[in-house]
């Protein structure tokens, strides 16, 4: 939990395998808020991203490494409201 503490915006986060997933527009609460860049495509297109702060394995520099692989972490993604 600690390491949450050092999470800044525009931090990258990585999944476990080192595979880009998003980049941190901020923090809230338990999760990070993702840039609307990252966002993906069709329904997913054009708005924010979280993913809560209990998946962050370590922070390296301007890395925010999370504790599962890319293709995993994103099926953790949540909406604004918190639904997947």
């Amino acid at each position: 939990m600690a390491a949450t503490l050092t999470i800044r915006e525009h931090m990258e986060v990585i999944g476990a395998d080192g595979v880009h997933i998003g980049t941190v527009d901020r923090l809230e609460g338990n999760r990070i808020k993702l840039t609307k860049k990252d966002s993906g495509q069709g329904s997913h297109e054009g708005h924010h991203h979280y993913i809560a702060t209990s998946l962050v394995a370590e922070v390296d520099g301007d890395k925010v490494r999370l504790s599962a692989n890319a293709d995993v972490a994103v099926t953790f993604e949540e909406e604004a409201d918190g639904s997947a």
